[in-house]
């Protein structure tokens, strides 16, 4: 019985950190013709997946609310665009998708992990 209950909670476990996905949220149109959404970043992303469209300008609104020196700084490798995040600011990340699929971005030790999907 404890055997079972171990392979279990090893399955919950698995499952829970490396195969459930979140559904995401849309990222705003503005007037300006950006696709904009704000993250929080706090322990992680809030959200941690962003759904976007492709061809069209994107605006990722960054606002840091803790000091874990891991999450001074997003990088989005597939658009090769970084940027460094100050405690209690609001920093926009640009860019434009050109195609579709998922791309992730993450601080620089892979501790805190989002996903964008492009449409």
């Amino acid at each position: 019985m404890v055997v079972a209950t171990g392979f279990v909670l090893i399955a919950f476990i698995v499952w829970f950190f490396w195969l459930k996905r979140a559904t995401g949220v849309r990222a705003a149109e503005t007037s300006g013709g950006y696709q904009e959404a704000m993250i929080l970043v706090k322990g992680g992303y809030t959200p941690d997946t962003i759904i976007v469209r492709r061809g069209k300008p994107v605006r990722l609104n960054f606002r840091r609310e803790e000091t874990a020196s891991c999450s001074d700084k997003v990088i989005f490798s597939e658009f090769q665009k970084s940027a460094e995040l100050p405690t209690g600011e609001t920093v926009a990340v640009e860019f434009l998708p050109t195609e579709s699929g998922e791309f992730n971005f993450a601080c620089p030790m892979g501790m805190f992990r989002g996903r964008l999907v492009v449409e």
